[in-house]
This record gives C-alpha cells, structure tokens and sequence, in this order.
C-alpha cells in the first residue's frame, strides 16, 4: 500500500533545510506522497530511511526497455489515470506480427517493409516501433533463424513470441544483445521461460486472467526475472477495458506492487482489419504500453498512429512551431506573404496547402503560444499590433519582397482595416478554411 504524507514524515531528517527546494519537511513529504518529487531530492535522508521509504520513491509503473539502440522502446512508469490531470509520458510501443513459417525471403522483405512504416504529421515522425515474431512453425531451429533474419533486416526491437522453451531459449540465445521482449509467460511455462529471461535479463510478457497476475509477477521475480510486462487476458472488448482500468487504478491509487509493470494488449484480427484497428486504438487510450497488431498496410496504421501522437501530447503544451519567416519553395521579392500562428496543426495544413498551389511564398509565423487562429484572437495574442510589428521590422519581411501586401486568415477579416492602418501594408482576406488557400492563392494576379 502507499505510504502517507505522515509515514514518510517520520522516516525524514525533520530539519527543515530547504534543500531540497521545499520550505519544509512536511511539505516535501506531501509532495513524495503525490509523487511529484523522488526521494533523492533530500539530500539527508538516512539509509535507514530510503529503505522505508522505498515504496513511496518508487515509480508505480515500472519503466521497461526493449531493444539497446537508438530505436528502443520505453513504455511504463505512468503516473496519472488521466491525461489532463498531467499527462502521459511514455507512448504505447505499437508491433506488427511476423510468422516464423513465411519463406526466408519474405520474411526479410516484411521485415523491411515494416521498418520502413514511418509519416510525417504535424512536423513529427510517426511510426510503428517493434517486430513481432510468432513461433507459428512450432520448430526452435527455425524460429531461431528468423529472429537473426529479422535482427538484420530492422533496426527495430523485437518480441520473441512463442511458449515453447526451446524455441524461446533458441531464438533469444541468437539476438540478446538487442533486448528482445520474451512473449510466452503463462501459469503453465513460467517455470521453463522464466529462468531462460533471467539469466539473460530479458524481459518478459505475462500473460493470465487479471487475478493471477499478481502471483505470477511474485513467481517470476523468485525465479529473477526484474522487467515484466503484463497482458490481462478476458473474453470481449468490455471485459478486456474493464480490466485495464482495474489495473490502473491498482497501479496508481493502490500503489499495488505486484502489478506495477506495464501492459500489453494482443489486438490482432486478421479476419477483419478495421475492427483490429479499432481495438488498437480504444487500448491506445486505455491503457495499452505495448500493442499488438497483425496489418500494416498504411490505411490501418496511420489513424492509430495518429491517435497515438494526439494522445499523448502533453495537454498543457500545445504543439508549436518556431515564430518567423518560413519559406515554402524558393520564394522571391514578388511572392506572397501570408499569416497564421504557430500551432502545428495550423502551421502544418496552411503549408501543405501553399505547397499543393505550387506557388513558391512565405509564411509569416506568429508567435501565439501554440493556439490557433480564432483561440488566439479571441486571447489578444494575435492581434493588429503584433502582425503590424512583424511586418515592419527591421530585417522582416519587408526585406525580402518588394510588395506591401499581406494575406491574413478569413476568421480574422474584422482586423482588415485596423491592420491596414497600423502597418501601411494592404491587406488581403484569404480565405476561412485551409483548404481553400490553394484556390487562392492561384487566383491572385501575377
């Protein structure tokens, strides 16, 4: 269970110091009992208290790598339910299935095709991070081989998924030294596959009905194993949410150790690929590190992939582009100028639009703390002034055309003739919606 401000109070040094940036101790220990601050903030505590309050320091989601290299996955050590009480921080790592019983050759080239399953979206890569290998051929000889197949052909990591120990021991033997993830922890192997992840200290996946999970997580750490990942197994859609809400809120308001390990949902549908992906992203949200699917063609991935990003970006942090000058094309003296603010989503639609016109322009980014049009007009942070100032600024815009002429958003038109006044620039109404700039921007004269 999770200690109280006043336990942890008794196992502090009561100084008061201020040390650790807080007035007192009292109120540090409020805050280690939120866990908004780590213990080794207190630079005085004793031995003797970091072991008693180990339970309190202690992240309630065990973080848990996969793979060593610069494409490795980290998933776990969640602090909230929601994400607008703070936010998620460690996105879901989403894995595509690969059958060990497809010829060498196909293999490799799925293997490559799904590396290579990566989109730009609002200035961001976007992409799936793990290969799944399925011992479906049931041969250790040859499972083995397709993982070092599939090791070379990725940069990827990989989850080794079989329930066979040989096959299991074969196949991680091979590709350790990349941190595969060990999928195939039951009631009934862990006695056989966990000792194999422990002397290679490999993580595992494992799987049970909700309720057992916590003595198997107990087993498999007398067995050695450090670094689980849990998938609650339970029959439909309603049932597998409910239990992941159950261990969530075990995890993060119990403080319950024995299921402190992320977890991983299994959404593969071969025989209906918009339900598969509509499961996918229902465990995006609730509360899925580690996500399983079987498509990989770009229709099915990039909606999930998109909910993905939408999700966990930080709700309080809007995403933003850098203020300025950006130029789309080579742009000259006589290209058009137009203005929005440096929200992504904004930014990122008016771009694609200029592109699509094939008219080389500038864009003038307007510093709005990432909000978009209307929102930051409405907060007078995107007002006549500040496009005035911006227009006009020595080594702007004005330095770089030869016109006076500035298109602004459609929402914005009531600023037309303040700004014209403001700035001595004419001001041009563009249209309301993004998707009528291409449009527009054709239209105007050469």
């Amino acid at each position: 269970m999770a200690l109280t401000a006043l336990d942890i109070f008794k196992n502090l040094p009561k100084t008061n110091c201020k040390d650790c940036g807080v007035p007192t101790c009292l109120a540090f220990a409020m805050q280690l009992a939120a866990k908004k601050v780590e213990l080794s903030k207190c630079p005085h505590i004793t031995e003797q208290g970091k072991a008693a309050l180990e339970s309190a320091s202690a992240p309630p989601v065990r973080l848990i790598t996969i793979g060593d290299n610069e494409k490795k996955v980290e998933v776990g050590n969640e602090t909230v339910l929601f994400r607008h009480e703070e936010t998620f921080y460690h996105e879901p790592g989403i894995g595509i299935l690969v059958s060990d019983s497809l010829p060498e050759s196909e293999l490799v080239e799925k293997v490559r095709t799904i590396n290579g399953k990566h989109y730009e979206r609002v200035g961001f890569t976007i992409g799936v991070n793990l290969v799944v290998l399925k011992n479906d051929s049931g041969d250790a000889s040859r499972f083995a081989s397709a993982a070092e197949k599939a090791q070379g052909a990725s940069q990827l990591p990989l989850v080794l998924m079989t329930e066979h120990p040989g096959a299991m021991k074969a196949a991680a033997e091979k590709i350790k030294n990349r941190k595969p993830l060990l999928y195939g922890i039951t009631s009934a192997t862990i006695d056989s596959i966990a000792p194999i992840a422990a002397e290679m200290c490999l993580p595992v996946v494992i799987t049970a009905p909700v309720e057992e999970l916590p003595a198997l997580t107990q087993k498999a750490r007398q067995l050695g194993v450090v670094d689980m990942v849990l998938e609650p197994k339970s029959e439909g859609l309603t049932h597998q949410l409910e239990d992941f809400t159950r261990l969530r809120r075990a995890q993060l308001k119990k403080n319950f150790r024995e299921v402190g390990f992320p977890l991983l949902v299994n959404a593969a549908d071969s025989d209906d690929p918009h339900l598969e992906t509509n499961r996918a992203a229902c465990f995006t949200a609730k509360y899925a590190s580690i996500i399983i699917i079987s498509g990989y063609e770009d229709w099915q991935l990039l909606p999930l992939l998109t909910v993905r990003q939408n999700i966990y970006t930080d709700p309080q942090k809007p995403i933003q582009v850098k203020p300025g000058i950006w130029e789309v094309g080579k742009p000259g003296p006589d290209s058009p100028v137009l203005v929005t603010t440096n929200f992504s989503l904004t930014y990122y639609t008016v771009e694609g639009e200029v592109t699509a016109s094939r008219i080389p322009s500038y864009i003038l980014v307007m510093d709005t703390e990432g909000t978009s049009v209307l929102t930051s007009w409405a907060a007078e942070k995107f007002t006549v002034e500040m496009i005035a100032g911006k227009l006009n600024e020595s080594g702007g815009i004005g330095d770089k055309v030869k016109h006076r002429k500035v298109i602004i958003p459609g929402l914005v038109a009531v600023m037309t003739a303040k700004l014209r006044e403001e700035s001595g620039w004419d001001v041009l109404v563009g249209p309301r919606e993004a998707t009528g700039i291409t449009k527009f921007l054709k239209s105007l004269p050469a």
